[in-house]
């Protein structure tokens, strides 16, 4: 390591004084202007991580749905994953490093990690369109060559486009082409082979208008217009010309406010979705014939993907083990649906993508969504396998068909994270299989009414949790708090769980109507104020 070079570089891209970050689920994300030194230092762990596991990393420049003035960084395992949870660690301290300390950050890491400096390395790139994310990768570069290694910077690329390219390299192409074309032809190959199979002539031309958020997604669906067939009619909004990222549009916003984004003209019965800024998130509405605004989530998502699958894997007739895995925050009724009439297992974890995606991958079809819209489903080495066997080999002509839709599902999903135009792609493809609209989509199930809130707190961590933060350990006396409160209202349930990232705690609650629902987050709020040391005046109704 060329101390020299590192000490040099280093001072070009200083860390303001007292500045701490935490990487987190979504790496690090703040301010713009406080993140160049945490960027170049990426660059130098990215080039280590490489070096530990001799395999490409990749690094994305983008903080998804948070204001365009903010901006954020996060490493890509080999597979597309996200960065392994004890180099979180690492992250923390490279970037927390004060000037002085940093050459001997990054030894002990190296001694820590096993990492051999004389090992090759190589790092693909990525970033968002925000207004200071080409200088922030120009940093990053920085960070790469200080320890010699290789990279490729492809630019601007949607988040789940980034992933899937590190997993096709690593995967010596197995996966793919780590190519944006390989991503365009791969994905609308394995759709127009799905529509192919559609008898539904009522709606030949499927429209879909899309709110792209004024980000990333905008240009890459008008890119990939030209793969899609004539049939497949989409109109793009909030494509970046006129309005700022994130502002009044996008998944994030659609979802918070449950009202349409601006930007956008909807017409009743249109068939709408929205992406986040960086297109790993995916969110559809309509509005009916009285204007009343409907959502359709993740959990409904989640629930449209579980039903033709499910019916695709009764038809092959193997022993696959499917389930469903969601958060706390999933709505009690889609978990009942799951269970109940498509009797699909369900399981619960902890917030977070990591903690779904791990889950999911426990089974041979692993589907999972957050309510947000984020998700995907995993199909297992030996699912796979035997899917693209039956391909082959199957005499049965119905099994066979089925095993086909399977596969081109299989190449139409994007396996290693949510991906809003792959999701996209799933979901009309299964509509015009199915022949449903989306009014028919939306009355699988009708949603519990449900309240979001939070309380700000002296200090998060009094709060603890347990059961996959369903149910409160501490501080004492909450939870048998929040159980007496729910014992008063029906169809209800309430959990708390302290913020990942600030002094807030969230609370969450349903129940049989949106005035009851209210009624018991306020009630559960005040507990918490009361209990966990609520700051300023106590919450009102």
């Amino acid at each position: 390591m060329d101390s020299e070079a590192l000490r040099k570089y280093s001072a070009l891209h200083p860390k303001p004084a007292g500045l701490t970050l935490q990487y987190g689920t979504a790496g690090f994300r703040t301010k713009a202007e406080l993140l160049d030194h945490i960027v170049f230092r990426m660059g130098l762990l990215a080039i280590l991580r490489s070096k530990a596991v001799a395999a490409t990393i990749g690094i994305m420049v983008t903080a998804s749905h948070n204001p365009e003035e903010d901006n954020g960084v996060k490493l890509v395992d080999p597979l597309g994953e996200m960065l392994h949870p004890s180099w979180e660690e690492y992250a923390t301290q490279l970037a927390n490093a004060e000037e002085q300390e940093l050459q001997k950050v990054v030894t002990e890491i190296c001694q820590k990690a096993a990492v051999n400096l004389h090992k090759e390395a190589s790092v693909f790139i990525g970033r968002d369109t925000r207004p200071s994310s080409e200088k922030l990768s120009q940093s990053v570069i920085d960070g790469i060559q200080v320890l010699g290694g290789q990279y490729h910077d492809y630019g601007l690329v949607t988040t789940p486009q980034l992933h899937y390219m590190v997993c096709c390299q690593n995967t010596q192409g197995q996966y793919g082409k780590a190519t944006l074309e390989g991503y365009y032809e791969k994905l609308s190959k394995a759709f127009m082979e799905l529509i192919k199979q559609s008898h539904c002539s009522g709606e030949s031309q499927r429209h879909l208008k899309i709110d792209c958020a004024n980000g990333i997604g905008a240009l890459k669906l008008s890119e990939m217009k030209s793969y899609f067939p004539q049939e497949m009619l989409i109109h793009i909004y909030n494509d970046g010309t006129k309005e700022k990222l994130n502002h009044l549009c996008g998944a994030d916003f659609v979802k918070v406010h449950q009202k349409p984004p601006g930007g956008l003209d909807m017409k009743p019965n249109e068939r709408c979705c929205s992406f986040d800024g960086d297109a790993d998130r995916i969110v559809y509405y309509y509005k009916d014939t009285a204007g009343h605004f409907h959502l359709i989530d993740g959990d409904k998502i989640a629930t449209l993907i579980s039903i033709f699958l499910k019916e695709l894997l009764a038809k092959v007739k193997q022993n696959f083990k499917m389930a469903v895995v969601q958060t706390a925050y999933a709505n009690g009724n889609s978990t009942r649906y799951l269970q109940e009439t498509l009797k699909v297992p369900v399981h619960c974890v902890k917030t977070g993508v990591k903690h779904l995606h791990h889950k999911a991958q426990e089974f041979d079809v692993g589907v999972y969504f957050e309510a947000n819209g984020h998700g995907t489903v995993l199909f297992s080495k030996a699912a796979e396998t035997k899917i693209r066997q039956l391909v082959k080999e199957e005499k049965d002509e119905e099994k066979r068909e089925a095993a086909k839709m399977l596969e081109n599902m299989i190449d139409l999903i994007n396996q290693t994270v949510g991906d809003a135009v792959s999701d996209m792609l799933v979901i009309e493809a299964i509509l015009a299989l199915k022949g449903l609209t989306v009014q028919q989509w939306d009355a699988l199930y009708s949603d519990l009414p449900n309240r979001l809130l939070k309380v700000q707190v002296a200090d998060r961590r009094v709060i603890d949790t347990t059961d996959a933060e369903r149910r409160a350990l501490t501080p004492p006396g909450l939870q048998e708090k929040i159980d007496a409160l729910v014992k008063m209202y029906k169809l209800s349930r309430a959990f708390v769980r302290p913020s990942g990232t600030e002094d807030v705690v969230r609370i969450y609650a349903e129940a049989d109507t949106q005035e009851n629902a209210d009624a018991l987050a306020h009630e559960v709020s005040l507990a918490v104020f009361h209990l966990a040391g609520g700051k300023g005046a106590p919450p009102q109704p």
